[in-house]
């Protein structure tokens, strides 16, 4: 898919191409190609003078190769987005290609991101662009919203991870904790975890992004300063995912250490049960012993005086064991 943004009277307004004459009718800002197919890359080439790499959108590329200036004026930026998906929460790889100096081309001052599936920080800029005149101004401005907004999403889904902990721990520290119950919180708090490990990564890709837009002096005086606020959001967010991870490491301590309770109270209960059997055993031990002179033997009384014996000898045990609260 590919999509294409203008400004006009301060708005950010949308068109999808589905040719190359509908491609040369306009004049964007933007150039948003989603799982873009060979002829739209061809689209892209033959009208923009724009080669898209083929390892644009690669998971593996080397970090360093991540952020660069093509001798041509072409900075390239390669950045993840977080997709909080409840069911499989992901990053997409997002690469960005901006021309700010060869005006040979009809790419200059033209963004250009590829992407392979859709991603809700876009989503949310293109909302934002349509309602509020004057947010968007060129490309930079375009590329400096989009991680605000990542930002931003990566501040709400942070909120959402704390409102989830906060159940989970109104469970684990709830009065009858089951083994069933700890292990379906341990699942809800590892899923947690893993994606506020996932939010952490994402926006230190973030800092690392605008950061390299702040070096390449690409920005005016107020971009710049919107660059750093940026920066800043996310110093707060870095903290606020170590905060989140010390409660998920207490909680998952605290569900474990239930666990580990309930399987002592089943241990402690066999325990009782078998120093309660040792008397009984002992009596049998004795009456089975192959003495000539044992009296009870010859006596009509002996066995069932043998059978109480032991049955009193596991009763009062027992009853001392339930008078002090152990089987409990």
């Amino acid at each position: 898919m590919l999509n294409i943004f203008t400004l006009a009277n301060g708005r950010l307004f949308q068109e999808e191409i589905e040719s190359l004459e509908e491609l040369s009718k306009f004049q964007p800002i933007w150039v948003d190609l989603e799982a873009p197919t060979v002829e739209e890359k061809r689209w892209i080439k033959q009208y923009y003078g724009l080669s898209i790499p083929e390892d644009a959108m690669d998971e593996d590329i080397e970090e360093s190769a991540r952020f660069y200036q093509e001798d041509n004026g072409e900075l390239h930026i390669r950045s993840d987005f977080l997709i909080a998906d409840e069911d499989e929460p992901r990053t997409v790889r997002v690469a960005f290609i901006l021309n700010q100096s060869n005006d040979a081309l009809r790419s200059r001052g033209v963004l250009f991101s590829i992407h392979d599936e859709d991603v809700p920080v876009f989503r949310l800029l293109r909302m934002r662009a349509r309602r509020a005149p004057g947010l968007i101004e060129d490309a930079k401005e375009v590329l400096l919203k989009l991680f605000d907004a990542d930002a931003e999403y990566s501040a709400d889904t942070l909120e959402g991870i704390y409102d989830q902990l906060e159940k989970a721990g109104k469970l684990v520290l709830s009065e009858d904790v089951t083994d069933a119950l700890a292990g379906d919180v341990l699942g809800a708090i590892a899923r947690q975890e893993d994606l506020n490990g996932r939010i952490r990564r994402n926006v230190m890709d973030t800092r690392r992004a605008v950061s390299f837009m702040m070096r390449s002096r690409m920005l005016n005086a107020d971009q710049f300063e919107e660059a750093r606020q940026i920066l800043r959001d996310i110093e707060s967010l870095d903290n606020h995912t170590a905060f989140l991870f010390d409660k998920i490491n207490f909680l998952m301590d605290a569900t474990v250490g239930f666990i580990n309770i309930n399987q002592n109270k089943i241990i402690k209960i066999f325990s009782v049960a078998s120093v309660a059997l040792l008397p009984p055993t002992l009596i049998a031990s004795i009456y089975g012993m192959n003495f000539q002179y044992m009296p009870e033997l010859n006596q009509t009384w002996g066995y069932p005086f043998a059978l109480a014996l032991m049955l009193a000898s596991a009763l009062v045990p027992m009853w001392y064991f339930r008078k002090r609260g152990w089987l409990k």
